[in-house]
């Protein structure tokens, strides 16, 4: 019987509600104290309609009209954890030499507003009482110029408060700066090292955490075997009804299940113990592991933990902080592997899966848990969970290591439906067309170094990548229905031109 998908896909560590978001309003003595009041109301009802309509709190401070001020409310915001990021907005005319020492001391995400109260002009009541109060056209654009002098990162929308298009640009950037605030959160279990003489899913973990905040942290498999030994019976059976609240147990062989949930206890132990949220595994060093974990896998990264195969721990961290951002969205967000391609005419698809690994949040129906052979690790038949995906539309993302610096590669595609079953393949898998075909896709995927791994999600849009990527200060490059080949070969010469000359 089909379960609730509500029920199937909830996640246990995010905690996207702990952010807050502190709106701060510029204004100055010039057209007395009595607006201030006015100001601040205005600010707060703001802020109220959209900590309604997006996943976070915004906070309306008081108005700022000094230099003092200013560098005041940001160095608070600085050392305030729950702040996720600052959203600006020019009630007045705000002069703004008066924002450069806050502005320089901020080291939150930057959002600018380009707004104002009122949604109409009062053809028949404005005189200049309305507007010495309601300057936001000039204001912003005073506000805007210093950010551009001082070449500062943020992220600028325009248009009336109120409306949806407005709040949804809102929202986008909310999730990528929470994304922001999350991977510098983000700790990688490298459960031993990644695939031997494989060059992509290596890379530089000290750039890594300069940039991104990413600690990636090596234990041995020993390590980890050790916690997975000493799990108990209990614990075990605990799991196993775990496992049947969320999914359909499809095979009789219990053995094999239990020792995926005796594996996920203990890797769920190790993570909790020295505080990791992603972790990946190597099929080639599993040393007294009698199987792959699949399953165990599987079922942590639906609790919300990041996962890379083959140690893959760029694609880890990228799915924990990609998770965190798309938290209470519908739609799932997954590890994935480009598998193999579907070329006939006119409706040419890509099929991604993985041998084990891919995460029941993007299934269609309740997952079913099989045991099959597995042609590689030389282990046991591993359980794993098997499925066909959602459709709809999505992005698949994946993060490499140019070098001279990290690069986040995002294609904009359409899932599928399954409509084939794989008799001899019983693995999740998802099918996708991308965009602008899978002709274009390939070729720009791999002139710009894309890797084999990526995590994919039905809910964040390349938008949310965009913006997690601009606050982190890392390269972007978005494949989308508008690529053509020769525009997108000079983007990555154009860039590393660029980044040549910021070196």
């Amino acid at each position: 019987m089909r379960k609730p998908l509500q029920k199937v896909f909830k996640v246990i560590i995010m905690a996207i509600k702990d952010y807050e978001f502190w709106f701060i309003t510029g204004t100055q003595f010039l057209y007395g104290e009595d607006i201030f009041q006015t100001i601040d109301s205005h600010s707060k009802q703001m802020c109220d309609e959209w900590s309604e309509n997006t996943p976070c709190r915004i906070v309306a401070k008081p108005c700022v009209k000094t230099s003092d001020e200013i560098l005041k409310i940001m160095q608070e915001a600085n050392c305030s954890e729950k702040c996720a990021g600052v959203i600006t907005w020019m009630h007045t005319f705000s002069p703004s030499k008066a924002w450069i020492a806050g502005l320089n001391a901020l080291q939150k995400p930057y959002l600018h507003v380009n707004t104002q109260y009122n949604r109409d002009i009062p053809w028949n009541d404005i005189d200049m009482d309305f507007m010495n109060l309601n300057q936001s056209a000039h204001g912003d654009r005073e506000h805007g110029f210093i950010a551009a002098r001082m070449r500062l990162k943020r992220k600028v929308i325009a248009g009336y408060w109120k409306d949806k298009e407005f709040q949804k640009k809102l929202e986008i950037w909310i999730r990528a700066a929470v994304g922001a605030a999350e991977s510098k959160k983000t700790h990688v279990l490298r459960i031993s090292d990644n695939m031997r003489n494989v060059a992509v899913t290596d890379g530089d973990k000290i750039e890594a955490q300069i940039k991104l905040g990413w600690q990636v942290d090596h234990y041995g498999v020993g390590d980890v075997i050790k916690e997975i030994n000493s799990v108990t019976d209990s614990e075990i059976d605990a799991q196993m009804d775990e496992y049947n609240k969320y999914y359909i147990m499809d095979t009789d062989n219990t053995d094999a299940v239990k020792y995926q949930a005796k594996e996920e206890v203990g890797i769920k132990k190790f993570l909790e113990k020295y505080n990791f949220n992603a972790f990946h595994t190597n099929f080639e060093d599993l040393q007294e592991l009698r199987q792959l974990p699949g399953l165990a896998a599987q079922d942590l990264m639906r609790q919300g933990y990041g996962f890379g195969a083959e140690g893959d721990w760029k694609v880890a961290a990228m799915l924990r902080v990609m998770k965190a951002m798309s938290e209470g969205l519908s739609g799932g967000t997954v590890f994935i592997e480009d598998y193999t391609y579907h070329f006939e005419p006119g409706n040419e698809m890509l099929l991604g899966s993985h041998m084990l690994e891919v995460c029941p949040t993007c299934a269609v129906e309740t997952p079913k848990i099989q045991v099959h052979p597995l042609g590689i690790g030389n282990r046991e038949d591993p359980a794993r969970l098997v499925f066909k995906a959602q459709t709809g539309k999505g992005i698949v993302v994946t993060l490499v290591d140019m070098g001279d610096r990290l690069r986040m590669i995002c294609n904009d595609i359409e899932c599928c439906e399954q409509k084939n079953d794989m008799p001899n393949l019983p693995v999740a898998g998802i099918l996708w067309k991308p965009m602008p075909s899978l002709q274009t896709s390939a070729e720009a995927w791999i002139y710009a170094g894309g890797a084999h791994h990526s995590a994919l999600s039905y809910c964040l849009t390349a938008e949310n990548m965009r913006d997690f990527a601009e606050i982190m200060g890392i390269e972007f490059i978005h494949i989308n229905k508008e690529t053509s080949i020769n525009e997108f070969r000079k983007e990555l010469f154009y860039n590393d031109v660029a980044y040549k000359l910021e070196m």
